[in-house]
């Protein structure tokens, strides 16, 4: 049997590696300038599917399910990104005749609609974050929209009822901005998304984010594992995750895990995936969203469990039961901490920095995993997410595992591209990460305190021999001239007569 993998870079080499280990066979796509990238050669097969654009390639649902039918391949895994929640990619695929790993379609388009989501929570018995029950319509009047902000109250976000990510959401801090939030939300949700829509949610203050992996099968059992810790973020976006969460009492952990598997089982979820929580500063949580995929993070839960989420993916599309014992699931053997390198610029503002890798150099040793899609030579495109690998570090507690995943940070070397790299290094050694002492909040407002001050500060050694090395390269450039010009008029012979020489 084979399986197509919708997908491209470390996830899709990510999910051939459990293909492999289960004897399936594995089909790549690629679109034009992936052609020649890690994950193509990776599989078994390899199949072009359009231009180097994602909707021309891998967005396109019919290109897609023609390499399925061309491959014959049993399944299509979507990895995550992309069509990875997409109900209508998911519908396509088992009405060709194929199976799709992952929920069911009804559970993708329920859950994939943060409103609807949020009912379904609510309807579970589980507490969501105060907000409107319903997107907000455009043609409400300003003074119906501010009252019903009121009563929500401020701070608030717009948010964008699909999609994630970040995009498509607007803080509001007064009623003066509302209007203009709202407009500007919507605005980027319908180009991210194609869906305009937008509610409104009240904004917790200090917040951690933590979220709770499940498992179901098509038997009705679901399990639930242990938490990860996704509070260091920029601009809503995931930076660092770890499990378990920093200072987690037994209780909480098992009540957060009590409800991320009812609202699983009230959707009829099955395979992998993701309830997400706000936790507040007394300690009450409140369901944020559902995922209906693998996360990116999904290895250090792997970590700390032993139990590859891939395989139970696949094996759970095959029809076989979840036998897994939730003790086993919900209790965590060590520490593990995740990094998502990117080739971003981090003392530019974090700007996308594609380009190619001309040296490359990954951490390894105990206690280090590396999914990587880069590798020397390789290209980092201008067209897609720009992650180069995602490190993750284990250790036997938290302590270990941050030396480890500082070592890691030290051994890596990218050369070609800026990455995320130096600033890994520095978050690493602050005191707020060392004692956990965290919320969502934290990354953004330390960026701004540093105020653009580069995470690369070079020692005072480092200024003295650039100092050397400049006066140096001065000296030796103004000898060169100065033997240019005591040779000239020979040098002008010679090139003359070579030039006639050519011509002949």
């Amino acid at each position: 049997m084979k399986v197509l993998i919708a997908n491209r870079g470390e996830i899709a080499i990510r999910i051939m590696r459990a293909c492999r280990e289960m004897g399936l066979g594995t089909v790549a796509v690629y679109s034009e300038c992936d052609r020649v990238a890690p994950h193509v050669g990776f599989a078994d097969e390899a199949y072009g599917i359009g231009a180097s654009e994602p909707r021309e390639s891998y967005l396109r649902i019919d290109r897609l399910l023609d390499v399925a039918e061309r491959a014959d391949v049993w399944a299509v895994h979507p990895g995550y990104g992309f069509l990875a929640e997409n109900a209508q990619f998911a519908a396509a695929v088992r009405e060709a005749g194929r199976v799709f790993i992952g929920p069911p379609t009804e559970a993708i388009a329920l859950m994939g609609g943060k409103v609807a989501a949020r009912a379904a929570a609510r309807a579970a018995g589980v507490r969501v974050v105060p907000g409107t029950d319903a997107p907000i319509d455009p043609e409400l009047a300003d003074a119906a929209l501010l009252a019903l902000a009121e009563d929500i109250g401020y701070p608030l976000l717009a948010k964008a009822v699909a999609g994630g990510g970040g995009k498509g959401m607007r803080r509001v801090d007064e009623p003066s901005a509302l209007v203009a939030a709202l407009a500007a939300a919507r605005s980027e949700a319908g180009s991210a998304f194609g869906d305009s829509a937008v509610y409104l949610e009240r904004q917790l203050q200090r917040p951690r984010h933590i979220e709770v992996q499940v498992l179901g099968d098509e038997h009705g059992t679901v399990v639930p594992f242990v938490e990860r810790e996704c509070s260091i973020q920029r601009r809503h976006q995931k930076v660092v995750e770890e499990a378990p969460a920093v200072d987690m009492p037994r209780a909480r952990r098992v009540a957060m895990a009590d409800a991320a598997a009812s609202i699983a089982r009230a959707v009829g979820y099955s395979s992998a995936g993701t309830v997400e929580f706000l936790v507040d500063e007394s300690g009450d949580f409140y369901f944020l969203e559902m995922n209906t995929r693998l996360q990116v993070e999904h290895g250090v839960t792997e970590a700390v469990t032993g139990i590859d989420l891939v395989q139970w993916q696949i094996r759970i599309a095959q029809g076989a039961p979840l036998d897994l014992a939730p003790d086993r699931a919900l209790t965590p053997t060590g520490h593990a901490i995740e990094c998502r390198v990117y080739a971003e610029d981090p003392d530019a503002s974090f700007l996308p920095s594609p380009g190619v890798v001309r040296h490359l150099r990954a951490p390894a040793g105990p206690g280090i995993r590396d999914d990587s899609c880069a590798m020397a030579g390789g290209e980092v495109p201008l067209f897609y997410d720009p992650l180069i690998s995602k490190v993750v570090a284990w250790g036997a507690d938290r302590d270990a595992a941050t030396a480890r995943m500082r070592r890691a940070m030290d051994e890596y070397e990218v050369i070609g591209v800026k990455t995320t790299i130096p600033f890994f290094r520095w978050l690493l050694r602050t005191e707020a990460f060392a004692t956990g002492a965290v919320d969502t909040t934290f990354l953004d407002a330390t960026l701004a305190e540093r105020d653009g001050r580069p995470f690369v500060e070079p020692s005072a050694e480092a200024e003295e021999l650039a100092v050397i090395s400049a006066a140096v390269h001065m000296f030796l450039e103004a000898s060169r001239l100065e033997a240019a010009r005591a040779t000239d008029v020979g040098s002008q012979w010679r090139r003359t007569a070579r030039r006639d020489a050519l011509r002949a």
